[in-house]
């Protein structure tokens, strides 16, 4: 019998809830550990239904993985996953990788110098209509241009209740780097940020220059009461025009995905993925460019 990997949650909120360790525990080669929370009550009501354990504090929870999945704030990922992967622990993390560029480098410094397997939780990347989508557009060349649209109500008064940095910080650090990563895989590496703009109500529009030499376009909004959310990206050149499907794999399927191809890392000891680590920290790079480059009216 294969030995399972075990694995820690650290995080009590909604992500935890609906995808992280429901996911976790329906792994068939996984062990669902522990939970560690900063509200104590929180992570037992999570934990106590899976048979998992709830960790006192998070060095119990280290003692208790393998492995350590975090679904907590941008600045709280940058202060402990540094110190799980010093600990030996393999990583899974959640966008953006932190707050800031130095908390980003500073994890995969940590990652790397523990030579330790670390993904990162960009959902639509492990969807199979996605990766048809970059397949079809990598079998060709002469696309010069692309677009993007995420326009959804997921901050509005009274989504998301108990996440503050996401109505502290907006639509560009929660949804951004999914959209980001989207562009920059069908296009090319993001290598300028031509033009950015937030208005007062937190919609975002950007252009990006691509290491290809095209150019892409992003609107962005997590305001807008908009049911269902608009969520489209397309790609136009030499060859037509090639628009992502719509989202066709729901997000506990891209986990499943995502979890067989961290344990292939690991098992393998081969810790490179078009998602791992260093890809969040391209992206936190890129974030950080385009709230430099924005002015806000």
């Amino acid at each position: 019998m294969t030995e399972l990997l075990r694995v820690g949650v650290v995080g009590a909120g909604s992500w935890a809830q609906r995808i992280h360790v429901p996911g976790l525990h329906a792994h068939g080669r996984i062990q669902l550990t522990a939970v560690w929370s900063r509200r104590p009550a929180a992570a037992r009501a999570l934990a106590e239904p899976y048979g998992a354990q709830v960790a006192t504090d998070f060095d119990e929870l280290l003692d208790s993985s393998d492995a350590v999945v975090f679904a907590v704030p941008p600045a709280v990922q940058a202060e402990l996953a540094p110190q799980a992967a010093f600990a030996g622990k393999h990583l899974i993390l959640e966008k953006p990788l932190a707050s800031d560029v130095t908390g980003a480098r500073r994890i995969v410094k940590a990652a790397e110098a523990a030579n330790t397997a670390a993904l990162m939780m960009l959902t639509r990347r492990y969807a199979p209509e996605v990766r048809e989508w970059l397949a079809k557009l990598h079998s060709s060349t002469g696309w010069q241009g692309g677009s993007g649209r995420w326009l959804a109500s997921g901050l509005l008064p009274g989504e998301h209740p108990g996440s503050q940095w996401r109505h502290e910080e907006g639509a560009m650090l929660d949804a951004g780097p999914h959209a980001i990563d989207l562009l920059d895989a069908a296009l090319g590496e993001i290598v300028n940020v031509r033009y950015a703009h937030r208005n007062s109500h937190d919609l975002w529009q950007v252009v990006f220059d691509h290491i290809s030499g095209a150019s892409s376009m992003l609107t962005l909004s997590l305001r807008m009461p908009i049911q269902p959310a608009v969520v489209d990206f397309a790609v136009y050149g030499e060859n037509g025009y090639v628009q992502l499907p719509n989202g066709r794999t729901f997000a506990h399927h891209c986990y499943a995905r995502m979890l067989d191809e961290f344990l292939f890392m690991i098992r393998t000891g081969r810790h490179w993925h078009p998602c791992d680590v260093r890809r969040g920290l391209h992206l936190q790079e890129v974030l950080a460019e385009v709230h430099s480059a924005a002015f806000v009216h």
